[in-house]
């Protein structure tokens, strides 16, 4: 079985070693962007004159057809093709003879694989942004058309304070706006050519690193040859970001599985993004929302684990450092999927506007409005907290109705009483940022502004 390193050995390589080591099982992926590092590669060389024009036309034909036969599945695996990487330069030298043998001239797979996986990232995050953003721009239309309807704010899942329904979808929305943040600093951040650094220190031949970092789109070159072939902080980064973009699915999930149970009522999930019980007729269950949850953990699992690895490596390349990809590709994947599904579930979920209101309208959700009417009057907070507390406690230990109570109290009276009236609390929210009708219309203009700016910036 012939290697890349066998002429530094005499037999060759046990079956249990390849069967350990070998990454072509998933690393396969790769292909694209190793094939493109590899023409960039190519033509440094013959630019800096270590290949010849024709030399670099073969070697260029060959990568060609060997993209045509990984994309059409045509490709034919040998039992010594360890990574992809292997396979694609096997593959070339067989089409491309003597030029071919030439083409991984001043490369390591170190700095090879690196600069894969950093096109890999760099393409995907900007994917997931614009995957993000759908999501962001259906909850935009959703609270746009909600118009006045509201439910109950809750604290430690208790009901708190009225809020409208499209001040509670952007609050989802902002936090996602957070995650396209993140997705386009760590992108910036993984944008440098590792290609060039070699295994660990660089190369006696007239490599041009710049011209490869430019063919290749990336921003910068490395400066540090050990740095660029040992640092995975951009994976690192790449998890974490994906882990909140992924926690962040989760707490809508929590919230969609709440607001759909027949305890809460607030929403109705369109069949196509609902399942069945095998035993239940009656059932229609939030699996998407639940999985949502459930694969957040999933997500932060890969982050710990990746982290786990980098902690204790020294300088410069590790075989360690092959556990950065599975849990990159299963963080893209889940996450893509994760959140297309909860998108089609925001656009087709039916909001049950009448329960929300009706759970909103308690009497007590009313309290802070009642506190802050006598703070207007000038009473002291903490004094005002007081009283309307009293009120509450006598009202739920039977004495008599809020309503009345408070009508009855000469601190309040009559027009203190109205603002429990349904529907009227909500009204009353006036901070920029609240979640009262003035301050919303706002909202919705500024979100719908950073939507567009945050789709040009991946644009």
């Amino acid at each position: 079985m012939s290697t890349l390193w066998h002429g530094r050995f005499e037999g060759d390589p046990a079956d249990e070693l390849m069967a350990y080591t070998a990454s072509i099982g998933f690393d396969v992926r790769l292909a694209p962007d190793d094939i493109a590092g590899s023409r960039a590669h190519v033509q440094m060389l013959g630019h800096v004159d270590l290949l010849s024009e024709s030399e670099v036309a073969e070697v260029l034909a060959a990568l060609d057809q060997t993209a045509a036969e990984l994309a059409s599945g045509d490709f034919v695996f040998a039992p010594g093709d360890e990574d992809i990487h292997t396979a694609i330069e096997r593959r070339v030298t067989e089409l491309a003879g003597q030029a071919g043998a030439k083409f991984h001239t001043g490369r390591s797979r170190n700095d090879q694989v690196a600069t894969a996986l950093r096109l890999f990232a760099k393409r995907e995050l900007a994917a997931i942004a614009a995957d993000v953003i759908a999501l962001q721009s259906v909850l935009l239309d959703r609270a746009a058309s909600a118009g006045d309807a509201y439910l109950p704010g809750y604290t430690h899942l208790q009901r708190a304070q009225p809020v409208l329904l499209a001040h509670h979808l952007l609050a989802h929305g902002w936090a996602l706006a957070r995650d396209v943040d993140r997705l386009a600093d760590a992108r910036a951040r993984l944008d440098v050519s590792p290609l060039g650094a070699g295994a660990v220190a660089g190369s006696s031949l007239p490599l041009d690193p710049d011209m490869t970092a430019a063919e290749l789109g990336f921003a910068a070159r490395f400066e540090n040859s050990m740095d660029a072939v040992s640092d995975r902080d951009f994976v690192a980064e790449s998890l974490f970001v994906l882990a909140m973009v992924a926690i962040h699915l989760s707490r809508l999930g929590e919230e969609i599985v709440f607001w759909t149970s027949e305890e809460a009522g607030f929403a109705t999930l369109d069949d196509a993004y609902a399942t069945g019980s095998s035993m239940l007729p009656q059932k229609k269950n939030p699996d998407i929302a639940e999985l949502a949850r459930a694969k957040a953990g999933r997500l932060i699992g890969n982050l710990t684990g990746l982290l786990a690895v980098l902690k204790g490596l020294p300088l410069a390349y590790n075989r360690d450092l092959q556990e950065d990809k599975e849990p990159l590709f299963d963080a893209v994947d889940q996450v893509r999927l994760g959140v297309r599904a909860m998108t089609g579930l925001m656009s087709s979920i039916a909001f049950n506007t009448d329960a929300m209101a009706a759970a909103a309208d308690a009497p007590t959700a009313a309290a802070t409005d009642l506190a802050e009417h006598l703070v207007a009057d000038g009473v002291p907070f903490r004094d005002a907290h007081a009283i309307v507390g009293d009120l509450v406690r006598r009202s739920l230990d039977g004495e008599a109705s809020l309503a009345d109570l408070v009508q009855a109290d000469p601190r309040l009276g009559e027009d203190a009483a109205g603002l429990l009236a349904p529907g009227v609390p909500v009204t009353r929210r006036t901070t920029p940022g609240g979640a009262g009708p003035h301050s919303v219309r706002a909202q919705i203009t500024n979100f719908q502004t950073r939507i567009l700016a945050d789709a040009a910036r991946f644009d």
